[in-house]
Parts: C-alpha cells; sequence; structure tokens
C-alpha cells in the first residue's frame, strides 16, 4: 500500500504544479479573501458548483473574472431579475421566414465559468432552466440537447431571502451546489492593500492565462485517485448519517434538525476532501481535510427545526457541534 501511496503521491506533485501559479496570480488581483480562492479552485477540481452569501464589494465577481482569465477559458455573468425568462439563460429557437425553418441561438449558459449573480431573484422557472445545465452538463432547448464544454463551473451569489424580491431556492436546486462559501470582510491590512492597489481609475491589476484548461482536466483524473482509508471513509459516512439521526450518535442536536445531508453530500464531502488534498501536494486524505472541507459542504444541506430558530441555533451551528463531538479517526 505504501509503494501505491507512493506513486499517487507523485502523480499528486508532477499534477499540482499549476496550483501555486495559479494561487500567487489570483494574489496579483485578488487581495486577500484566500478562502474564496482556494474553494473556488477545488470546486473545479471537484467538478461542483459552489453557491456564495456575502455582501456586495467583496470581489465575488472579479474572483470568478480572474479565475477564468488564469485558465483563458470563456467566462458568462448572469444578472438574475424577477422579469427574466429561461431562454435569456439557456437560448432559444428562432424562426427564419426566409428558410421558413428555425435555428437554435445559444444563450450566456454555454461559458465554462458561469457567474449567476443574485440566483434568487429570478422565479422558478428560470432556476429550473438551470437546474439541467448543472446537474447534466447539457441544455434542452427545442427538442434539442446540447453538452456543455468541460470544465463548467455555476457560481452563484444570494441575497438573503429577508429582502424584498426574492426566491428563496428550493431544496433540490440548492442540494445541486457542492459547496456554499460564506465570504467575509477582508481585514484592516488586507483593506489598506486593496486601497492601494485599487483606489484609481485605470491600470488595474488583471489576471493573465498560467494554466492550460487540459491541465484541470487532468487534475482531475489524478483527484479520483487520491487514496481514502476505509476509517476516513466511515468517518465521510458517520458525519453525514449524523444530520440525520444524531442521537443513533449520542449527540444531542436530535429537537434542532428538520432534515439531514443526503447521500449527495457523502460524495461532495469526500470529492472536496480529495481535492483538499491534492491543493496541499497530498495523495491520500486525512480526517483534517475532510474537517476543513466539512462545514461548506454540509451547511446548506441541514435545515434546522423552528424550535433550532427560536433558539437561535443555525445549520452552521448544528454542523460544527457534530463535528465537535463526532469520535475522529
Amino acid at each position: 500500500m505504501n509503494t501505491g501511496i507512493s506513486a499517487i503521491n507523485a502523480e499528486v506533485q508532477r499534477a499540482s504544479a499549476f496550483v501555486q501559479p495559479l494561487l500567487s496570480e489570483m494574489g496579483r488581483v485578488i487581495i486577500g479573501q484566500k478562502y474564496l480562492v482556494e474553494r473556488l479552485v477545488i470546486g473545479l477540481l471537484a467538478d461542483g458548483h459552489v453557491l456564495l452569501e456575502g455582501v456586495p464589494g467583496l470581489a465575488k465577481t472579479l474572483a470568478v473574472k480572474s479565475l477564468a482569465s488564469c485558465f483563458n477559458v470563456k467566462f458568462s455573468r448572469l444578472q438574475f431579475t424577477p422579469d427574466m425568462l429561461p431562454a435569456d439563460v439557456i437560448g432559444t429557437q428562432v424562426y427564419n421566414p426566409q428558410s421558413g425553418a428555425f435555428t437554435t441561438r445559444k444563450g450566456p449558459v454555454f461559458a465554462n465559468l458561469i457567474l449567476a449573480d443574485e440566483i434568487n431573484r429570478a422565479p422558478a422557472k428560470v432556476q429550473s432552466a438551470l437546474l439541467e445545465a448543472m446537474q447534466e452538463r447539457q441544455v434542452t432547448i427545442g427538442d434539442k440537447s446540447f453538452k456543455l464544454e468541460e470544465p463548467f463551473l455555476v457560481l452563484a451569489t444570494q441575497n438573503p431571502i429577508e429582502q424584498e424580491g426574492t426566491y428563496p431556492l428550493p431544496e433540490a436546486q440548492v442540494d445541486r451546489f457542492m459547496l456554499k462559501l460564506r465570504i467575509d470582510y477582508p481585514t484592516r491590512d488586507e483593506e489598506r492593500q486593496i486601497l492601494e492597489t485599487m483606489a484609481r481609475t485605470s491600470g488595474l491589476p488583471e489576471a493573465g492565462q498560467v494554466v492550460e484548461a487540459r491541465a484541470l482536466l487532468d487534475a482531475r483524473k489524478v483527484v479520483n485517485e487520491i487514496y481514502v482509508d476505509e476509517k476516513v471513509k466511515d468517518y465521510v459516512v458517520d458525519l453525514v448519517c449524523c444530520t440525520r439521526n444524531p442521537d443513533r450518535y449520542d449527540i444531542q442536536v436530535q429537537d434542532w434538525i428538520q432534515m439531514g445531508a443526503s447521500p449527495r453530500a457523502t460524495i461532495a464531502l469526500t470529492l472536496c476532501a480529495k481535492a483538499h488534498a491534492f491543493m496541499r501536494g497530498r495523495g491520500y486524505v486525512t480526517p483534517q481535510d475532510v474537517k476543513s472541507i466539512g462545514m461548506d459542504v454540509l451547511r446548506h444541506r441541514v435545515t434546522v427545526t423552528y424550535e433550532a430558530e427560536a433558539e437561535d441555533k443555525t445549520a452552521e451551528s448544528v454542523v460544527q457541534r457534530i463535528f465537535d463531538e463526532l469520535p475522529v479517526p
């Protein structure tokens, strides 16, 4: 087994050579927000979509545009509004009166990196149109289905549902996001550096291509081969099962949980733990990899009860308690 892990380590070292140049190039444009940048790369490596919550002005859009520039792939931004139609996202068929035939006009979803800004401002029809693209990596226009090119990542931002003019995302769609990130303000020193770099009307830093898109696709194959010990697999399964039946693990949060995580969370947690290990140049997953990425995978997949809300308990606090009390292998 040591020989096998050594071989995987060597493959990881080779395939992850692009990570540091990528982070350095992103760091020229995105000051601070290392958590955001790293999680975006993990989403790409694990082939999963990312949902962001954060106030305006925290470089969410700039981060995605810069990431697209670093890979030299197509970037598309969708500004969701209540009057939006599915055709505005996926495209439509246009009638040509001269030929008497319909031609397909593809929408902005036909890109590699997509920023779905304020996704919860769009009605259910539009959200459902995006669902097929996210889950099946294809789009149906009329009677034809079109495969989307790899890599394909949807980065969605969401406003708090207390704001007017928003539509809460259905659970089925929220579950399609592999990661949900909460973006915070930069530190004072980072903000000072932002002032020095960005407080100008021209000459702003821009990211250049430092990675070939095929390097990412090659890295995904290596991520699939990263070793996960049987005890770590059991730990992942126990974490997810504990969100459904915590009393079986003697963790007293049963009254706070209305709905636990689905099996999709088990898959996402394993893939993201592998990608987290890959980012650190390792060919094997440790329990710390699982714990480091676990909150981002589980926070949007656990629904708390009204009793929990009355006691100011959030999904995050419930998940954190499970991480704190569940024995680590």
